[in-house]
């Protein structure tokens, strides 16, 4: 019966070990498996918000900063500009920016903006993914006499006002996006992370 006992206890002491030492060999096993699917440093990198100084911006003129790979334009809105908006309405397809998707709740205003005078836009078309081209100047003769200067996209023709918002009958189906972003100061902006995220 002594042998028994032993013979039990060692086979328990036995399949403990071996079943410690396989479950470690199968996380040692699986480790690579499971951190691959963590995202790298790079690509937080990628998604992280991005801080742009707007002090140097000079009125009419636009900036350019990258956000999760995309360009992201800050365009310093001259008076003459702000005024201009409210001129091309009825050839807007969404004049009042209706669709929530489009822009964050603090900018579903006239401007699409926090400060009228700051107007910050994914720059890129809603259509297929094309940069429009900053085109502020009014009725140039490539662009026509109608042209109240904003965005236009050289590959299929779609034409966004100063707001980013698009005209009619052109193939991009919504306005331009406006990104989360918030004033850090007077002269900083964080692009992709709002007021309600600090």
């Amino acid at each position: 019966m002594a042998t028994d006992d032993v013979d039990r206890s060692r086979r328990r002491l036995l399949t403990a070990a071996a079943s410690v030492v396989g479950g470690g060999g199968a996380v040692v096993a699986l480790w690579p498996f499971l951190s691959s699917m963590s995202p790298s440093a790079r690509a937080q990198a990628a998604g992280a918000p991005v801080e742009a100084d707007i002090s140097q911006v000079e009125p009419g003129q636009l900036i350019r900063v990258e956000w999760r790979g995309k360009p992201v334009w800050v365009v310093r809105r001259t008076p003459e500009m702000l005024e201009s908006l409210d001129d091309d309405r009825d050839l807007l397809r969404d004049p009042d920016s209706l669709i929530a998707s489009q822009q964050p709740p603090y900018a579903r205003n006239e401007y699409r903006s926090i400060k009228p005078e700051y107007l910050i836009l994914v720059g890129i078309c809603t259509h297929l993914g094309c940069s429009p081209t900053y085109r502020p100047e009014v009725a140039p003769a490539d662009l026509g006499p109608e042209w109240p200067g904003g965005f236009f996209c050289p590959c299929h023709g779609s034409r966004f006002d100063l707001a980013g918002r698009v005209f009619k009958n052109v193939p991009a189906p919504l306005n331009l996006v406006v990104p989360p972003h918030r004033y850090l100061s007077q002269s900083r902006i964080l692009v992709g992370k709002d007021q309600s995220e600090a």
